[in-house]
């Protein structure tokens, strides 16, 4: 879009079907991955767009391998948010995210035990997004994510809550 789009413009733009992955170590920690493409520091967990045709639990599979390069059976998923959450980028980002096309992300959650070694985590994947990763205690998610996210990162902890926990 060349023209600045005006706050009607984003209104009746749509989300962006999507994925979000809470993987969880054994030990009930959250996997954040520091982004590629923000000159300020970000971290988020794993998410992406869910291709055509595609159901939502295949792309977030896709997605988690894409991202970390951890195939599907390293990791079990334990739970699905049975409605999708989203959040709206702020208008400055708008125009410049997806071609100007989403007003933000419409995210279909999984939350997924990790059962693999962390030496098999690797974020030099063919299109990397992540330029470092670190496991992060659950409730202190929130002071490493930018503000537009953390309301959906907020309802994903506590939907996802009593399974947040150390493997036993």
């Amino acid at each position: 879009m060349t023209s600045p789009l005006t706050p009607d413009d984003i209104a009746r733009l749509p989300y962006r079907p999507c994925v979000g992955i809470m993987l969880m170590n054994r030990d009930g920690h959250v996997f954040l991955g520091q982004r590629r493409d923000r000159s300020v520091e970000a971290w988020q967990m794993p998410q992406g767009g869910i291709d055509s045709g595609e159901q939502p639990r295949a792309a977030a599979l896709r997605e988690l391998e894409e991202e970390t390069g951890i195939p599907a059976r390293q990791v079990r998923i334990l739970a699905e948010l049975p409605q999708a959450l989203h959040y709206d980028l702020p208008q400055h980002l708008v125009a410049r995210t997806w071609g100007g096309h989403y007003r933000g992300q419409e995210q279909t959650w999984f939350l997924m035990r990790f059962l693999g070694r962390d030496d098999e985590i690797d974020i030099a994947t063919e299109h990397p997004e992540f330029t470092a990763w670190r496991w992060y205690p659950a409730e202190r998610l929130e002071e490493m994510i930018v503000p537009f996210k953390r309301e959906v990162y907020r309802a994903v902890l506590a939907r996802f809550s009593a399974l947040i926990a150390p493997e036993t």
